[in-house]
């Protein structure tokens, strides 16, 4: 199926439910999907699932990832620590277009306590479907990256 196909999520006990939702969502969607955790409700630190999920994207072993804590905030946060990731938290559908068009955005953040399971699967099938245009904003994520 490639790489293309497969996608690393992880989330916090906040947005666990929203997770499951999506990776239902995106199974059905034909995609192969790699479960970084939370496995529950049960309290963790998002910092942990965080740091899986963008080693993973950074490292090349997945072209993009989908993060979700209560907010979004923390994951965004500990996302763009990392080498060549440019994590997004985006919760309408323009941000998520822009993200792709302009900043070629390799994980898509999402707050499990902001946004509802159907606009969920709208900003993910956009953020999926969305390429990035390249020219004068490949220049400018070349010039973060420095």
């Amino acid at each position: 199926m490639g790489k293309n196909k497969s996608i690393i999520i992880g989330s916090d006990h906040a947005a666990f439910e929203l997770k499951e939702k999506i990776k239902t969502y995106l199974f059905n969607k034909g995609y192969i999907v790699e479960d970084a955790g939370t496995k529950n409700e049960a309290s963790v630190n998002y910092v942990d699932y965080g740091k899986k999920v963008a080693k993973a994207v950074s490292n090349g072993e997945f072209s993009k990832g989908i993060l979700l804590c209560g907010t979004g905030l923390g994951m965004s946060m500990t996302a763009n620590r990392f080498v060549n990731i440019r994590a997004a938290l985006c919760s309408d559908v323009f941000s998520v277009k822009m993200s792709r068009l302009h900043n070629d955005s390799n994980i898509l953040v999402l707050g499990g306590r902001l946004v509802g399971d159907i606009l969920a699967y709208e900003l993910v099938q956009t953020w999926l479907d969305t390429g990035f245009e390249g020219g004068r904003h490949l220049e400018r994520i070349q010039s973060i990256d420095a």
